[in-house]
């Protein structure tokens, strides 16, 4: 049986599910950009890697990886519901192609442009640790009512 104490110390369990808090969403949102996002980077720098040491290898396909596209997607279908969810994101998967041309050849290795996009990747790595890292601080923050 429940007492009225239980109720008062656990209110989350008596709320139906449309009336989760805004923020609730919005911190699964956040966490799975993110999560993303890091995977995204972790895995393009796997790809430009893969390029770079096969640069001169007869018929090596280079490779990139498809997530920015996909992501624009959802954030479009999110706009058009008029929600952000958490759910929305779950069709958003980094993926590796192959860069070919109209033909499907595989173009070459461009080792100046690998170099390019490996610089430019780690620095979005890093900022994306960075965010990750102040979204962390935020939430210990208010666990802790504001004290650190």
């Amino acid at each position: 049986m429940l007492c009225l104490g239980d109720a008062i110390a656990n209110p989350k369990p008596f709320r139906k599910l449309a009336e989760t808090d805004m923020t609730d969403g919005i911190e699964a949102v956040t966490r799975s950009v993110l999560a993303l996002a890091l995977d995204a980077a972790s895995l393009r720098q796997q790809a430009i890697a893969t390029n770079i040491a096969n640069a001169n290898a007869i018929g090596y396909v280079p490779q990139r990886v498809s997530f920015e596209e996909q992501l624009l997607e959802a954030r479009r279908g999110m706009a058009q519901n008029g929600r952000t969810d958490a759910f929305a994101l779950s069709q958003v998967r980094p993926r590796i192609e192959a860069v070919v041309d109209s033909q499907g050849a595989p173009m070459p290795v461009q080792l100046d442009m690998e170099a390019a996009d490996m610089a430019r990747n780690a620095v979005q790595y890093q900022a994306l640790v960075k965010g990750l890292s102040r979204h962390f601080s935020i939430l210990s923050m208010a666990a802790g009512d504001g004290r650190k």
